[in-house]
């Protein structure tokens, strides 16, 4: 079975931090590598990773992911990773000054949002976040219960238009 070009190249998603938009206003993504062991790619391929709770850092010119757990892989052994160690995200010199300097500003945190496949390389998105207030957390819910209000009143208008046309 053949199957399309652009669905091969679509990454494919591991993980997700779905909570993440709802604690942070994301305000600029970044696409990074990651350096990880052999058997920390079989367990992200496996589905073993989860993004809740993790942050990134920038120490000594690098950038440093945290609190990231990636299970353990069975057929592993001995030669198994620990779960919670810390991994070095790889981007460019001009990207980690960049994130150095937005850090240090009042507020601003790094969030990783996803880890993903992209052309059978394991990649994490780094989102450069600050943190909202209880109050923006309820006008978020508040809108997009507005939204979807407003996208079911469309759809149910077009739906009756339709019907009269016929």
């Amino acid at each position: 079975m053949k199957t399309k070009k652009s669905e091969r190249d679509a990454p494919k998603n591991f993980a997700v931090n779905r909570q993440a938009g709802h604690y942070y206003h994301l305000l600029e993504k970044f696409e990074t590598g990651i350096e990880l062991t052999g058997t920390e790619v079989k367990s992200i391929r496996d589905g073993k990773v989860q993004l809740k709770d993790s942050y990134a850092t920038v120490r000594n010119n690098e950038v440093w992911l945290l609190d990231c757990h990636i299970g353990g892989y069975q057929p592993g052994s001995y030669l198994n990773h620990p779960a919670m160690r810390e991994r070095r995200l790889l981007l460019h010199r001009g990207e980690i000054d960049k994130l150095r300097g937005r850090t240090q500003e009042r507020g601003l945190t790094l969030i990783p949002t996803r880890i993903y496949l992209k052309k059978n390389l394991i990649k994490c998105e780094l989102a450069l976040a600050k943190g909202k207030t209880v109050w923006d957390q309820r006008e978020t819910i508040r809108r997009r219960t507005i939204d979807r209000e407003t996208a079911q009143d469309i759809r149910e208008h077009q739906r009756r238009s339709r019907s009269f046309e016929r």
